[in-house]
């Protein structure tokens, strides 16, 4: 068997361990003589794996009981237009911060459900690069203000966040468990398993518990936050092996010493590439130097006629998935916690070696 480097930026990479864990355990967990796969979500066996889950991500991320830990079904777009139902309860208004494709989404989305303010927008800069704070036409009775931190698409991402009195709402699908941040900064958190997490069916969700009083009993109950929080997220089936495989990328995360270790990590892997990119007439990085993605890292070749090329040759040499998003083309590399530094450097040779033949 031959792995190669994943550079997709979702379903991403995940680490070997956890797949060697998982491929031991797939047939009888624990003794218990069946797959986590086949057991029942009731049973004493799973109930131990999402305690656990919750658990260790408390530890990894120091959240206080301030907040609830959801697993919810759906993806992080049908958040996009569960975040608005839930918590605009009793408000005329929203606030959104668009900076990319995802805030944009999320932005269309809650339209059908309350009046959304933009309080800025880089799009007429292409989403190269995020707004000055400073300028942010806030309405502090808004329900909340909604940004994402990481926009996966353009490669761009921000650690500051805005001043302000409302409860901020952050997608941080891209960001999760890959740099240190203050919980309690966030009114809510939400994040799509499949970046740096585990396979895609589940998105976490870390609400303050005094937002879920916003919860409208007119929701549908699998939608209402209130009841998500109150039944342990099982109202239904939740997804169970998706849940369990995230307990193990959450263990794997503890032995490796944590979040602030894994930052460490990401800092030299971003550092690496963008050095490397930015020392090339070859190959060039379109973002504003002061908010390059630590986890995304778009690039462009100087004679596009050669994407395809490259795109062929770099996954006969095993780099797979390193074409850029269909909306701004390019090339993109994903290099979430699961990447190594090996991969990176492979990357690197590569391209080296491409600009080379090339260039």
């Amino acid at each position: 068997m031959s792995r190669v480097y994943n550079f997709c930026s979702g379903p991403a990479a995940l680490p070997e361990a956890v797949l060697k864990k998982a491929q031991a355990e797939l047939l009888d967990w624990h003794g218990a003589g069946v797959s986590v796969m086949e057991m029942s979500h009731r049973s004493a066996e799973f109930m131990s794996i999402l305690a656990s889950a919750k658990a260790r991500l408390t530890r990894l991320l120091d959240i206080n009981d301030d907040y609830e830990i959801l697993f919810v079904q759906g993806g992080a777009s049908t958040l996009f237009a569960q975040i608005p139902a839930n918590l605009t309860n009793g408000f005329d208004s929203a606030c959104y911060l668009d900076t990319g494709a995802w805030s944009s989404k999320a932005i269309k989305e809650a339209k059908r459900y309350t009046d959304v303010k933009v309080v800025a927008s880089s799009k007429e800069k292409k989403y190269l690069t995020v707004p000055d704070f400073s300028t942010l036409q806030l309405d502090e009775k808004a329900a909340y203000l909604h940004l994402c931190p990481n926009e996966t698409i353009g490669g761009l991402e921000f650690a500051d966040l805005p001043e302000t009195s409302l409860p901020i709402i952050a997608d941080l699908s891209s960001t999760i468990l890959s740099r240190k941040i203050d919980v309690s900064q966030y009114g809510m958190i939400y994040a799509g398993a499949q970046k740096n997490v585990g396979p895609a069916g589940v998105v976490i969700c870390i609400v303050r518990k005094d937002l879920l009083k916003r919860c409208d009993d007119s929701l549908p109950s699998i939608w209402n936050f209130a009841n998500l929080a109150a039944n342990d997220s099982m109202i239904n089936t939740p997804p169970t092996f998706a849940i369990y495989l995230a307990d193990l990328v959450f263990e794997w995360l503890e032995e490796q010493g944590g979040v602030a270790a894994m930052e460490a990590l990401n800092i030299r892997k971003a550092q690496a590439l963008y050095d490397y990119i930015d020392a090339s007439t070859f190959y060039s990085n379109p973002i504003d130097p002061a908010f390059r993605s630590r986890m995304n890292v778009p690039f462009i070749l100087s004679d596009q006629s050669l994407d395809a090329l490259f795109i062929k040759e770099s996954e006969a040499a095993g780099l797979r998935t390193l074409a850029g998003h269909r909306s701004v083309g390019g090339m993109r590399a994903s290099i979430y916690n699961a990447m190594p530094m090996e991969g990176i450097q492979a990357l690197i040779a590569f391209m080296a070696a491409f600009e080379k033949r090339h260039g």
